[in-house]
């Protein structure tokens, strides 16, 4: 099996890949959201997908989508071939586009919504979390793509807080230490201490973060102050 980041020569499945989509989301009776010939095909000739081929046939397919001026990335529309199920093929096509994602955008936050316990599984051990709808890209044209899914009256009817799809979310690393350090609590001290003077901030068992300052000036017999920061 070959699992390839798409070109044009990947443009004869097109027709396979899209009625697969189609004829899956029926048969569950869940949502894949229905995308046109034209859609599926500009993906795959921008290099914006990932391709499974064996001997000549399609095995399987997934795309990446931009939302939020490239703050969000998504991993839509994972198909594989009834043929070739059952074989491991989902997990690494869903390796092998997430890759593509964070090499193409790593800085963007990648997003699913899925309906699958298997491809929650997969998103999970890639270090997707669960999310509330509302963590999610809130770009209008997202979530006029679920128009086509059979279960848009639901989203809808939810006011796009929740539906049967299940919302998972990756945060890149650096973006995740760049809001821990907006979270640290500032140490301050006056101009009659030195930084030598003031120890790493602990947590108590209350959650708030103290710093300890040793008073050389005090008695040896004075405990030490805490001030709670």
């Amino acid at each position: 099996m070959e699992i390839e980041i798409s070109s044009s020569i990947h443009l004869m499945y097109v027709s396979e890949i899209q009625q697969e989509m189609y004829d899956s989301a029926q048969r569950r009776g869940t949502g894949i959201a229905k995308r046109s010939i034209e859609y599926l095909s500009k993906k795959i000739s921008e290099g914006n997908a990932v391709v499974a081929t064996e001997n000549g046939e399609w095995v399987g397919f997934c795309y990446i989508e931009t939302w939020s001026h490239g703050q969000f990335v998504a991993n839509s529309g994972l198909i594989v071939s009834p043929k070739f199920r059952e074989r491991g093929a989902a997990t690494l096509i869903k390796n092998k586009v997430f890759q593509l994602s964070r090499d193409k955008y790593p800085n963007a936050k990648v997003f699913g919504l899925t309906t699958g316990l298997a491809v929650m599984k997969i998103n999970s051990d890639l270090g997707y979390k669960p999310v509330i709808y509302s963590e999610l890209t809130q770009d209008e044209e997202f979530w006029n793509g679920c128009k086509n899914c059979v279960n848009y009256e639901i989203l809808m009817k939810k006011e796009r807080k929740n539906c049967l799809c299940t919302a998972m979310l990756f945060v890149p690393e650096n973006i995740t230490k760049n809001e821990a350090a907006h979270t640290q609590p500032e140490i301050k001290y006056s101009n009659e201490m030195s930084q030598s003077d003031i120890e790493y901030p602990v947590q108590n068992s209350l959650g708030e973060f103290q710093m300890t300052i040793k008073n050389n000036k005090k008695s040896p017999d004075e405990k030490e102050s805490h001030l709670s920061v």
